[in-house]
C-alpha cells in the first residue's frame, strides 16, 4: 500500500491538475457543526462519522466529506460561476468492516454554474475521466432525478409522495413503502386496532419518550387519512419497476425510458436533460454509446445528489470502495442557502487507490 507522502503528492498532483482547469483552492476545517449534518442526514450519521463537543461551539463532527462545507461557503457569498478544488483527509467511522480506512484522504473539483448545467455535467465528468486513464475501471452513471420526477407524478397523497422522497436513498425502505401504498402488504394487527379508534388517543396513558401529544396526535390522524386514501395503481407500480430496472449504455436506456414515459410522463422533463446532458458529453469526446447508465444507480450511498450520478469502480477490486464519484446537487444549495440557490456539480477522487491499483499493475 502507498505511504502517506506517496498519497500525499499524488493529492496535490490531482489538485493542481482541478487548479489547470479553472478551480480555487480552498481548505473547509476539519471541525464542522454537527446541527447541519444532523439536519441534513438525520441522526443516521452519528453511525458514519466522528463527534466530539465544545463548550462554546457545541456538538462538532469531524469532516466526513468536503461537500456539504463547500456549498456552505458558496452559498455565504462566493462568485457566480465558481469553479473549487481541494484535497484533505476525511473521517468516517468504521463499524462492521475493520479493513475499510477511517481517515482518508479526498481530492475534489466543484462547479456552481447556472449558465448550462448539461454541460456543467459533462465538465466534471470528463476531468474526473481523463484524471483516472490508463486504469482499468468500471464506469456507472445514472440520474437521481429521473426516479425523483417518477415519484413525483404518482396518482397519489401529498404525504405518500413526501414519504417515498425522503427514503429514495434507502431502497428496502423505498420498496417496502411502495408495496404498503400499493396494498400488496397487509396491514398488521396492531395498525387495524390503532385505525379502529376515533378522536385522539393522548390523555389515556402516561406519556413516554421525546413526542409531545400534538405530535401523537397528528401522527395518528396522518395514518387514519392515508388508511382511506386509494392505492397507487398496479398499472403506475409496474412502470416504476421498470424504470428501476434499467441497466443499460445511455442510448438504449434513454429509448427504454421514453417507453416507459407513456405510463410514467412525469419523467419527460428529466430525460431531456438526460438528452442534452448526453450531447454536451458527446461533444467533449466521451463515449456515450459505451457508456452504461443505471436508473437506480446513486441510491445506497449519494445521500444530497439529486441529478446526474456517477462512479468509477475496480471491478478486479471489489473489496475496494469507488476510487472516484461524484454528481450534482441543486437541492442542497437550496437548503443552505436559506432561499438562494445555483445549479451545482461535483465529484471526489481517492488518491491512495489510485496508487495501490496502478502499484497492482507494476507488480
Amino acid at each position: 500500500m502507498p505511504n502517506r507522502s506517496q498519497i500525499e503528492a499524488r493529492a496535490a498532483l490531482l489538485r493542481q491538475r482541478f487548479e489547470v482547469a479553472g478551480g480555487v483552492v480552498v481548505d473547509p476545517p476539519l471541525l464542522q457543526p454537527a446541527d447541519v449534518l444532523l439536519d441534513l442526514y438525520g441522526e443516521d450519521i452519528r453511525a458514519r462519522a466522528y463527534v466530539t463537543s465544545d463548550a462554546l461551539r457545541g456538538e462538532q463532527m469531524l469532516r466526513p466529506d468536503f461537500t456539504l462545507p463547500m456549498v456552505q461557503m458558496h452559498m455565504k457569498g462566493g462568485a457566480e460561476p465558481a469553479r473549487y478544488t481541494y484535497a484533505g483527509q476525511v473521517f468516517r467511522r468504521q463499524e462492521h468492516d475493520p479493513e475499510r480506512a477511517n481517515e482518508f484522504v479526498q481530492v475534489g473539483y466543484e462547479v456552481f454554474d447556472r449558465t448550462d448545467p448539461a454541460d456543467a455535467d459533462a465538465e466534471v465528468f470528463a476531468l474526473f475521466q481523463l484524471q483516472l486513464r490508463g486504469l482499468e475501471l468500471r464506469v456507472a452513471t445514472g440520474d437521481i432525478g429521473i426516479l425523483m420526477a417518477a415519484v413525483e407524478g404518482l396518482n397519489t397523497t401529498e404525504v405518500r409522495k413526501a414519504a417515498l422522497r425522503r427514503h429514495i436513498w434507502r431502497p428496502r425502505r423505498f420498496r417496502a413503502l411502495l408495496d404498503r401504498f400499493v396494498g400488496r402488504t397487509p396491514m398488521s394487527e396492531s395498525r387495524k386496532k390503532l385505525l379502529s379508534t376515533t378522536g385522539p388517543l393522548t390523555g389515556s396513558a402516561p406519556e413516554i419518550g421525546k413526542r409531545r401529544t400534538a405530535e401523537i396526535d397528528a401522527r395518528v390522524e396522518t395514518l387514519r387519512a392515508d388508511a382511506g386514501a386509494p392505492p397507487i395503481s398496479e398499472h403506475e407500480m409496474e412502470a416504476l419497476e421498470a424504470l428501476l430496472a434499467v441497466r443499460e449504455t445511455v442510448p438504449y436506456a434513454l429509448e427504454q425510458m421514453r417507453d416507459i414515459a407513456v405510463d410514467l410522463p412525469a419523467i419527460l422533463p428529466a430525460l431531456e436533460r438526460l438528452e442534452a446532458r448526453s450531447a454536451a458529453m458527446k461533444a467533449r469526446g466521451i463515449a456515450i454509446d459505451q457508456l452504461d447508465f443505471e436508473a437506480a444507480y446513486g441510491r445506497t450511498s449519494m445521500e444530497y445528489y439529486d441529478g446526474f450520478v456517477f462512479g468509477f469502480y475496480a471491478e478486479r477490486r471489489p473489496d475496494l470502495p469507488p476510487i472516484a464519484t461524484g454528481g450534482r446537487y441543486d437541492a442542497l444549495t437550496r437548503y443552505l442557502g436559506q432561499g438562494d440557490e445555483i445549479p451545482a456539480v461535483g465529484g471526489v477522487i481517492r488518491p491512495d487507490l489510485i496508487l495501490a491499483l496502478e502499484g497492482e499493475a507494476e507488480a
